[in-house]
């Protein structure tokens, strides 16, 4: 079968891999749908992804669709032929953090396609691929497979939105107009946020902003641009999606006093400068947002209802274009969401 491999900066192969068997408590599921992620590019140009390095190959990819083909010995699940998400996260359920129910920074996890443990969990890129069967999610009677494929990005997103608190009839500010930012546009208006204000550097990547459901669009790039809120209108929450130190910048000094500001993209490796000064003064609080889980059954209940979202998805390509459809996803002034085609 064929899969998707990186083994190193710039070293992106689809390869012919072995066919996988699933073992007891596992399933295997037919992928017809994989959409490059941040994280992937990130592995696909850098080697890694903020501290997590590559240090032998990886099937990348952890947002994937498809159907369910088959079980291992004594195993269960939604019916062969079922069409399906897969969660790609496999906590412990041991540690201090999970018995919290904090199994989204669980300090054991597994997660399809990072390089956060050694050996790497392989991703699920690839035509087959085994699971635990616990982490199927049968999808709803008319949800398409490709609009489907969101749902792990939108877990993020919906994440993030939880970890800002009780956003409805606020005014949200999201950094950052890729995938995710667009995702958290949508999580924040199905969370009852009034008005959400979307900044990028990109004309395009706002314009996938707009289709998400953002009030007003605005240039980061440009001081002047009219889309600015004033002191007065300030907004109350912000959402950092851009990975980067200006994002996290602007959040600080746009929000309100005393407002909650959550950094969600991934920062660069190392030290990252903030205006932490202004966390002190305006009583502003600063919260980390990773991953997600039980989000993932509310972020596919949320694409079926919103067909809409399927517009964020810009190109299919079949995965022996892979090299073309990363190159596609890394250019933010021509696609959002772009999805690999494992099917025949």
């Amino acid at each position: 079968m064929l899969g998707c491999v990186i083994h190193g900066a710039g070293d992106l192969r689809v390869d012919d891999l072995p066919s996988p068997e699933p073992g007891p408590g596992e399933a295997l599921v037919a992928v017809r749908y994989g959409g490059v992620c941040g994280s992937d590019l990130h592995y696909w140009r850098h080697g890694g992804v903020g501290d997590f390095r590559l240090t032998e190959p990886m099937v990348l990819g952890h947002e994937v669709v498809g159907t369910v083909t088959g079980y291992g010995p004594g195993t269960e699940g939604p019916a062969p032929g079922t069409p399906v998400a897969v969660h790609p996260a496999t906590p412990c359920d041991t540690c201090p953090e999970c018995r919290a129910g904090r199994r989204s920074v669980c300090r054991d996890t597994r997660y399809l396609g990072s390089a956060a443990r050694t050996p790497h969990v392989q991703g699920g890129f690839a035509a087959e691929l085994v699971v635990p069967a616990a982490q199927l999610r049968a999808l709803p009677e008319g949800l398409p497979l490709d609009r489907a494929a969101l749902a792990e990005p939108l877990s993020v997103a919906l994440h993030a939105v939880r970890r800002a608190g009780d956003v409805a009839g606020r005014h949200v500010l999201v950094t950052g107009a890729g995938p995710i930012g667009c995702l958290v546009v949508a999580a924040a208006k199905a969370a009852g946020a009034a008005r959400v204000t979307v900044t990028d550097l990109l004309p395009k990547a706002l314009s996938y902003a707009a289709v998400a459901g953002a009030d007003t669009l605005v240039r980061a790039d440009d001081p002047a641009d009219p889309g600015w809120p004033d002191e007065a209108d300030a907004p109350d929450v912000a959402i950092e999606a851009s990975g980067v130190a200006a994002g996290l910048d602007t959040c600080l000094h746009r929000v309100r006093r005393g407002a909650v500001v959550v950094q969600l993209g991934m920062l660069p490796p190392g030290q990252s400068p903030f205006a932490g000064n202004l966390v002190v003064s305006r009583e502003l609080e600063l919260r980390g947002a990773f991953r997600f889980d039980t989000e993932f059954d509310d972020a596919i209940a949320l694409l079926a209802r919103e067909p809409a979202l399927a517009g964020l998805v810009s190109a299919v390509v079949p995965v022996a274009g892979a090299a073309r459809a990363f190159a596609l996803a890394a250019d933010r002034s021509a696609a959002c969401k772009v999805l690999l085609d494992f099917g025949s």
